[in-house]
């Protein structure tokens, strides 16, 4: 049976990648770990069509506007295509997680170097999008994941791609405590 989070509880949002779905495993898991912390959890589902990815941060902001319903989250976990949240949650003062950032899209890269320290990025080194140096003098902290792809595995083995994914979740475990 799921145990419903205190009506103060905080409030995480999850968001999906455009191939990287809710029940993918690092968002799977991010849901879990913050169901288990207590906390509520709005994730909403979309589909990026081509005018979603012609414009993501726009299409992201109405998403959330959406699925918000007027709520403040309390911290935000997102994947690749969400990270096009990073804007919103910059000028919004909402500490972030963001995976695999696309730091090859000027908005998000952009926000991500204005970022102070209550905001983590990882990315994976065989991940072409993940660029750090394009974010020099950011205040979040950055990781990157040896070895590791946008998806953050490392190709071909399922066991580094685990203990890898393991060591990811638990910084996502680190901010939801945190909250």
């Amino acid at each position: 049976m799921e145990k419903n989070p205190p009506p103060s509880s905080p409030l995480v949002l999850v968001l999906a990648g455009t191939g990287y779905g809710q029940q993918a495993p690092l968002l799977w898991w991010t849901d879990a770990i913050a169901r288990q912390a207590d906390c509520a959890v709005v994730a909403p589902r979309w589909t990026v069509d081509e005018s979603a990815a012609a414009d993501p941060v726009r299409f992201v902001e109405h998403e959330l506007t959406s699925a918000l319903a007027g709520r403040r989250p309390d911290l935000v976990v997102a994947k690749s295509f969400g990270c096009a949240a990073l804007p919103w949650a910059l000028a919004e003062g909402l500490p972030g997680v963001w995976l695999t950032p696309v730091l090859t899209d000027d908005a998000v890269r952009q926000a991500l170097a204005a970022a102070d320290d209550t905001h983590v990025a990882l990315g994976g080194s065989a991940d072409p999008v993940w660029r750090p140096e394009l974010v020099r003098g950011t205040r979040a902290r950055l990781q990157t994941v040896d070895q590791a792809d946008h998806r953050l595995e490392v190709p071909g083995d399922w066991r580094a791609s685990q203990r890898l994914q393991a060591d990811v979740l638990a910084v996502v475990e680190e901010r939801v405590a945190a909250t």
